[in-house]
């Protein structure tokens, strides 16, 4: 989740509110349409969106399941799931290669185990911070390779777009990539329709940026978008919370006397074990109550899945 600027005449792109009523709109997919394009870098239009459950539950009775932030097919059957990350989450590419997977095993037939005719899947991450640090490039695109870089499947795609590493000048955007990845990086930086780069002009960026745009809001809209930055604005600081007991403990860890009977330090253990578990729980059901992600949950908190489905 992203903390807005209360100064800003746009609502942010990688907000919540922000990636719901542009991307998941499905009154208007005119940009949506035009973003898998750039994304998935072709030539040819995406004529037609059709938006998918996004909720899946496991394959058995003990698998997880989960929901994607979106999933949609186009007129070619192609699949698309989209996500958003804005902090943190070192697992990433392990969660959207479950998600891509549990995506594919649903296309093949069961009992049968039919793998022809099976459609694409186009597995997307937006990640507003870094997670491959070795490389210089905000645009990943991978498939299965072999030893000598060469294609193997073309079935499942993971498209991984960093868009902090994105820092291309105003003039060198030409592509419709760049110019989706600077409008999601640079819009609640932009205090006015009159300042609007001349590429953020073209029609189906000028319906989305109209969408984030706080002076067009109906009634009903602004009491939508500030009951989502007063969730987010919670769970900012429990957050934050969680971080300075975090630091405090390690502190307090840091200056216990070396001294210390280990029996005693055995029974503080288990003390200390017991509140830091009733304290995580307590968060986590504050975080669920107020519909974080699961994922975000289990991080934060460190409880396993099975104890956040159980809050």
């Amino acid at each position: 989740m992203k903390e807005e600027k209360e100064d800003s005449n746009f609502i942010s792109l990688l907000s919540d509110y922000g990636f719901k009523v542009v991307f998941a709109d499905e009154s208007d997919t005119t940009f949506l349409k035009r973003a898998l394009q750039a994304l998935i870098q072709t030539d040819i239009p995406i004529n037609k969106v059709v938006f998918l459950k996004n909720e899946f539950v496991g394959l058995t009775d003990d698998a997880r399941g989960g929901v994607y932030d979106l999933v949609c097919e186009d007129e070619n059957k192609r699949t698309f799931i989209v996500e958003m990350q804005l902090g943190h989450y070192k697992y990433f590419i392990q969660r959207a290669k479950f998600y891509a997977f549990q995506k594919f095993n649903t296309m093949v037939e069961r009992g049968k185990y039919r793998f022809d005719n099976l459609s694409p899947i186009y597995c997307i991450g937006f990640l507003a911070e870094s997670i491959f640090h070795d490389s210089k490039e905000y645009y990943h695109f991978g498939r299965l390779m072999n030893q000598k870089g060469e294609e193997m499947d073309n079935q499942i795609s993971h498209i991984i777009v960093e868009i902090a590493k994105f820092g291309k000048k105003k003039e060198s955007i030409i592509t419709d990539l760049d110019k989706l990845i600077y409008l999601m990086k640079n819009l609640e930086r932009i205090q006015g329709a009159d300042q609007l780069p001349k590429f953020l002009t073209e029609d189906w960026i000028e319906q989305a940026i109209a969408k984030l745009d706080k002076s067009k809001m109906t009634s009903d809209q602004r009491m939508h978008y500030e009951m989502m930055m007063a969730k987010n604005a919670s769970i900012i600081e429990m957050l934050k919370e969680q971080e300075k007991e975090k630091i405090a403990k390690e502190a307090e860890a840091r200056g216990e006397k070396r001294g210390e009977a280990r029996g005693e330090k055995r029974g503080e253990k288990r003390g200390e074990a017991r509140g830091e578990k009733r304290k995580a729980l307590e968060a986590g059901k504050k975080l669920k109550d107020l519909g974080t992600e699961t994922e975000i949950i289990m991080e934060v908190t460190g409880l396993t899945f099975e104890e956040v489905e159980q809050l």
